[in-house]
């Protein structure tokens, strides 16, 4: 039989044991990876409602989102670890309100980026965009929200199929997604936006449901996104739900856990 100083030890060791794994998990968080679960269809087919994915912090080195040391106020606001692409999925900081957001990376740095009839022109040159067939999905209530998705077939009953126009696009360094297209709106055709330096133009893959860099930050929109405001880049869903708790079991969408992304 244990003593009473044998059982208070082996109590103390479990309170470091678990003190020791919240440490560790809790400096994996703040230097890794970041837990994101999609919140909204911006970037639908791409991201559902409901997907839960890790942020790989590093992709682009510390920022100041990121960085968790004191002594980081020393250093530049990011130590560069290697450059956004185009057609990265990245996680960003709203540079008005300060939210978490997540969009494609369409321009960089010194592009010309304009919206023509849906097609993205990228310094003169437009984005090859074919047709892709149709997206389906149920016109119900999603997510914690309840919100429904928006349809180009409407006005569709609650259970009915919601249908949206799906286009393949192809980025000049070769970087090929889908997008969704639900009708003609006023970000279908826009100016002409001159990326700044050390900033970053973004858009979400549900052409018509996003509100990205095609809004000014004058109008609660994105706008140009400074380099410092990026967060990580999203590669893969580790776990997908499409019910209101993740406690739902007979909602969870098996056919996307480790899904990675393109």
């Amino acid at each position: 039989m244990a003593s009473k100083a044998e059982a208070e030890g082996g109590i103390i060791e479990t309170i470091k044991t678990i003190v020791y794994a919240l440490l560790i998990a809790g400096i994996f968080r703040t230097l890794l990876f970041q837990p994101f679960w999609i919140p909204s269809g911006s970037m639908k087919e791409t991201l559902l409602i409901g997907d839960f994915l890790f942020v790989n912090k590093m992709a682009y080195g510390y920022s100041r989102y990121s960085c968790p040391f004191s002594a980081c106020t020393f250093i530049p606001d990011r130590i560069l670890a290697s450059e956004p692409e185009r057609g990265d999925i990245v996680v960003f900081k709203h540079p008005v309100n300060g939210q978490d957001f997540i969009k494609r990376l369409i321009g960089l740095p010194g592009d010309r980026v304009q919206m023509i009839d849906s097609v993205i022109h990228i310094n003169g040159v437009p984005v090859e965009r074919v047709p892709a067939g149709v997206f389906s999905e149920p016109y119900e209530p999603q997510g914690p929200l309840g919100s429904f998705p928006r349809c180009e077939n409407s006005p569709v009953g609650e259970g009915g199929e919601c249908l949206k126009s799906r286009f393949r696009e192809t980025l000049p360094n070769g970087v090929t997604y889908d997008t969704l297209d639900i009708q003609v709106s006023a970000v279908d055709n826009t100016p002409v936006y001159a990326v700044p330096e050390g900033h970053f133009f973004f858009m979400g893959d549900n052409r018509d449901n996003s509100n990205d860099s095609r809004v000014p930050q004058a109008a609660r929109g994105v706008g140009y996104v400074p380099f410092e405001n990026l967060i990580g880049r999203a590669d893969r869903v580790m776990f997908s739900s499409a019910g209101r708790s993740i406690f739902y079991f007979w909602t969870w969408r098996s056919d996307r856990f480790f899904k990675g992304l393109n």
